[in-house]
């Protein structure tokens, strides 16, 4: 079994046990349509793919 050579201090265990702690993701509500999505993600809304408030993509 690996050993540390060094002492890892408290704080930084603490950081690496905090990831499974995540919350539910951030909904946000777009300013130009006022739909609700993830952030930082595309969302469709009427045949058209939004990012930013803009018009990405359309479907045929």
């Amino acid at each position: 079994m690996p050993n540390p050579k060094h002492k890892h201090s408290k704080s930084r265990r603490d950081k690496r046990r905090t990831h499974y702690k995540a919350t539910a993701p951030t909904v946000m509500v777009d300013k130009t349509t006022g739909e609700s999505h993830l952030m930082h993600r595309a969302y469709w809304l009427e045949n058209k793919l939004y990012y930013k408030g803009k018009v990405v993509m359309e479907r045929a």
